[in-house]
Formats: C-alpha cells, structure tokens, sequence
C-alpha cells in the first residue's frame, strides 16, 4: 500500500471523485476497494450541506482536506465523505459503494443478516456499518490514519471509463440532474444500477 499525500485532496470535489475509484480505505483490519462516489461542491451545489455557508454540523467540510466528513442520514444511517479541494472551501466526496478486501468476517459480523458481498458495502450508511465508522470518527485526518482510518493506494488505477450518473437520492431542485456520480462499472458494491 502506498501512502496518498495530503496535495492529493487538495483539489475540487468533481476532479477527485473518479480519483477516489479502486483506492483503499482501511479501518483496523478491515478494507475495502471504492467502487462508487458521489461529488458535492459546496456554495455551488444546492444539493451540499454546505450550500448554505459554515453550521457546527458542516464544519469538518470546510477543511483542511484529507479528512472524513461524516453525518448521521435520515437520523438513521452514518455516511462518510472525504474533504476535498482548500481550507475553507466546503467541498467532499461521499464514499458510497465498496468492494470488501479483507476484514470480511468482521464485516458480515457488523451488518447481520447479510449473506452477499454485493449488499455488504454497497450504499453510504451500509458501507458505513460494514467498517464501524460512525459519528465519533469526523474529522478523521485518513492522510496520518491516526485514528485508525487510512486512504491508501495498492496500485491499481481508476477505471479508465468509469460509469456516470446523476447522484442518488437528491430531491429535485437541489442539483438531482447533475452528473456527479462516478462507479466502477461491474463492480462488486456499486450500490445500484445508473440512473440515466
């Protein structure tokens, strides 16, 4: 595994998102490829919990890069998102779909009644469970992994032509129509097929 270089972030979310395709994420003993991701650009996107400036909730959006952003979806699901681009520019990448490398065991012992990999981390708040990164773990720095949560890179390259959609689950009038979406196409954890 190689180490990813804080400048690696320091770019805008809809640059870094089909970067992010097959790097790894590590938590403890447990890994996964990414597989999909979901662009959101701050002040520019009506879709971003940042459109509307800097809240104590958004806060870890705003940088410095490199670090986990995660919230709590619908009261029920935790979702983790990668900071991207300069310090006070809200700009993240939600981790959506993965690929389970090892760990596997833990992770099916963290998301019980699961007996597919396909469904073991595919979609945010599954992804989320699989890894146990929940609400203690914003503003996780996964450059240094300090807090046992690393980005790293084995090697193998984003897909050449990566899948591309529209994001998922974004109401209307709140950016929905832009393709910000990027997936390995056939990949095991994409969490659904594209919507356009």
């Amino acid at each position: 595994m190689r180490h990813i270089p804080r400048s690696f972030f320091r770019r805008d979310s809809r640059e870094l998102a089909p970067l992010l395709l097959n790097k790894v994420l590590r938590h403890g003993d447990r890994t996964v490829r990414l597989v999909e991701v979901e662009a959101y650009a701050g002040s520019d996107d009506p879709g971003s919990h940042a459109y509307r400036g800097l809240r104590p909730r958004n806060a870890t959006m705003f940088g410095p890069p490199g670090h986990l952003y995660v919230y709590r979806s619908y009261g029920v699901h935790w979702c983790a998102n990668v900071v991207c681009g300069d310090d006070g520019w809200a700009s993240a990448v939600l981790l959506r779909g993965a690929t389970p490398l090892s760990g596997v065991d833990e992770m099916y012992a963290c998301r019980p009644g699961i007996v597919r990999d396909r469904e073991l981390c595919g979609g945010p708040g599954r992804l989320c469970q699989a890894l146990g990164i929940d609400g203690t773990f914003d503003g996780t720095d996964i450059v240094s992994g300090t807090d046992g949560v690393l980005l790293c890179d084995d090697g193998t390259p984003p897909p050449d032509d990566p899948g591309i959609s529209t994001r998922i689950g974004i109401t209307p009038g709140k950016g929905h129509e832009l393709p910000w979406r990027y997936y390995a196409r056939g990949a095991v954890g994409v969490s659904r097929a594209p919507s356009r």
